[in-house]
């Protein structure tokens, strides 16, 4: 594995040597001929995952959220006044300026709640973009974020403590509801989060969601935004819109019409009272490793680009 990843990384180095960085969003959609022989049948993941910084290009993102790169990618300073990006190793902490923007103003208004003073910020995107080593199928634009549930009352910690600190989790029974750690703060920081213009969904397990339906006594048109889901019960989860002007983007849906409080409940009573598995559902298909020409034909310039 370690002599494919270099021979890989050489690869890329060696397509990038000795020519002008090409701009993705002036070489238009290539044909599947341009992919460099190098890169053809090799999984993305493999390709992507070695990249250590951005491309030198304008920002601009290709393709989906589980299908697709970053060019001009930024990477959120590891600590900031009022945020630690968590797992460096990872180096996962790179996205578009506009997700780096929105994080930090975020984090400003978890500052003002009280046992915070910021927030714990997990995976945002690799380098580039593209799918990674392991680990999330979306995350490939640097439109996604993951916040941590954990109030952020420290922010001096060293790089070994972000490698090593729990997550906390907010759930009880399975995700049906919250437990004694999720506080007013954590519905006023989804609430900011949901609020901002940029935000399209934000993921959190389904106790959470139905709890700031019951607690929400004013404005409840953000709560659109938010969404049930499994797993996101030590981090919520924000994916942003497409920027303005990203005409290689492809947009997630707009949520259901509604609060989606109703929705959120039927998860909970489902979560404690699950239904018979249905015997004419399908099965799920088996996932398939992407490559290259999965993706759209700009990626291959960010992946060459210096």
């Amino acid at each position: 594995m370690g002599r494919s990843v270099v021979a890989i990384a050489l690869v890329l180095g060696l397509t990038s040597c000795n020519q002008t960085t090409p701009e993705p969003e002036k070489t238009g959609i290539l044909s599947s001929q341009s992919i460099p022989a190098a890169m053809q049948g090799v999984h993305a993941k493999q390709l992507f995952g070695v990249q250590g910084r951005g491309s030198e290009h304008s920002p601009a993102v290709y393709g989906g959220y589980a299908r697709g790169c970053l060019a001009g990618g930024v990477a959120l300073p590891e600590t900031g006044p009022t945020w630690q990006a968590m797992r460096l190793s990872r180096n996962r902490n790179w996205g578009h300026p506009q997700t780096i923007d929105f994080v930090q103003k975020l984090s400003h208004v978890a500052a003002q709640q009280p046992g915070w003073n910021g927030l714990y910020v997990g995976d945002i995107s690799q380098p580039r973009g593209g799918p990674m080593l392991t680990g999330h199928a979306s995350h490939q634009l640097g439109l996604d974020v993951d916040i941590w549930l954990n109030p952020a009352d420290n922010l001096k910690l060293s790089r070994v403590e972000r490698e090593n600190i729990s997550a906390i989790s907010m759930q009880r029974a399975n995700g049906a509801y919250t437990n004694s750690q999720w506080t007013r703060a954590h519905h006023e920081i989804v609430k900011a989060a949901a609020k901002d213009p940029r935000t399209a969904r934000i993921f959190i397990f389904a106790g959470a969601k139905a709890q700031m339906c019951r607690d929400e006594t004013g404005d409840r048109a953000w709560l659109r935004k938010v969404r049930p889901w499994w797993g996101h019960h030590y981090h919520f989860h924000v994916r942003l819109n497409c920027p303005d002007n990203a005409t290689g983007c492809e947009p997630q849906a707009a949520p259901p019409p509604g609060d989606g409080c109703a929705e959120a409940e039927q998860w909970v009573r489902n979560i404690l009272n699950p239904p018979p598995p249905d015997p004419t559902a399908p099965k799920p298909k088996p996932k398939r490793e992407l490559t290259m020409a999965d993706l759209p034909r700009q990626c291959v310039a960010v992946l060459q680009g210096n």
